[in-house]
């Protein structure tokens, strides 16, 4: 069985780790240099560094920050934001990253999906989707909680999560992983900074279909949310921000908890 793995995320804003809750009210969480050592030394699996608002803001990863962070880390590094081109991959893998990952130019311009794998391979290329709950047409309920499968629906965002579309989450994975894509990045945005747990229904009908690994991400709050989406949600990683940053938990203490339920993690 392969290991699960634990992955730190780096919300990048202005130069600095933030967390914010649904993607507003930004917290700062410090430097990212620093920070990507710390995880290193705690023996995180890998590290995920997302430009937030590099699409939103029409520009280029913070290329400079991508390389200080490389220099720290020793593990999978992982940076999104601002990639609209092959240039843009081939610029931030010579940074230091290992992978990349696209969530914007994959919705405007799927074919950046299939010439980056395989231009540089599809281990190298992380699409991520940003989706919302929204209510199918015809449901009156306001509520978009628990729902039977008819009446529920998520919708894929673009742009750091400020622009909504009308792309269906589930085919939208399917059909990014028939394009070439190596990894699929599934974050809740109802669920993000919550720390209430994962939007598992949406974690768990992306990976009983998908033949690539599921980073689950949107709303870690304790081992246990971890541990349902990897059991319950069926995914390959778990990302986790807030309870990292502000030291509710060490990488150390949730790989521990994970192992002594019976889940397969590299302590």
């Amino acid at each position: 069985m392969l290991a699960k793995r634990i992955i730190p995320c780096l919300d990048v804003k202005d130069g600095r780790v933030v967390k914010g809750v649904q993607y507003v009210d930004f917290r700062d969480a410090g430097d990212p240099v620093e920070q990507a050592a710390w995880y290193n030394e705690q023996g995180a699996d890998e590290l995920t560094f997302l430009d937030i608002t590099a699409s939103l803001e029409h520009r280029d990863t913070v290329l400079d920050i991508v390389r200080r962070t490389a220099e720290q880390v020793f593990i999978p590094f992982t940076v999104g934001g601002g990639i609209r081109a092959i240039e843009d991959i081939r610029d931030t893998l010579k940074a230091g990253a290992d992978k990349v990952s696209i969530m914007t130019a994959a919705v405007r311009n799927p074919d950046i999906i299939t010439e980056g794998a395989e231009r540089f391979g599809s281990q190298c290329i992380v699409v991520a989707i940003d989706a919302r709950r929204t209510p199918r047409e015809g449901r009156d309920d306001s509520d978009l909680g628990p729902a039977p499968d008819e009446q529920i629906q998520w919708r894929v965002h673009t742009h750091g999560g400020t622009e909504p579309t009308e792309v269906d989450a589930l085919e939208y994975a399917a059909r990014v992983e028939e394009l070439g894509a190596g990894e699929l990045l599934v974050t809740s945005m109802d669920a993000d900074g919550t720390k209430a747990g994962y939007d598992l229904e949406l974690l768990r009908r992306i990976s009983v279909n998908a033949g690539i690994p599921v980073i689950a991400s949107g709303g870690a709050g304790s081992v246990d949310h971890m541990y349902d989406a990897i059991d319950y949600g069926r995914c390959d990683a778990v990302l986790a921000a807030s309870i990292f940053h502000f030291r509710e938990y060490t990488v150390r203490q949730v790989k521990e908890e994970l192992a002594a339920r019976g889940v397969s993690v590299r302590l």
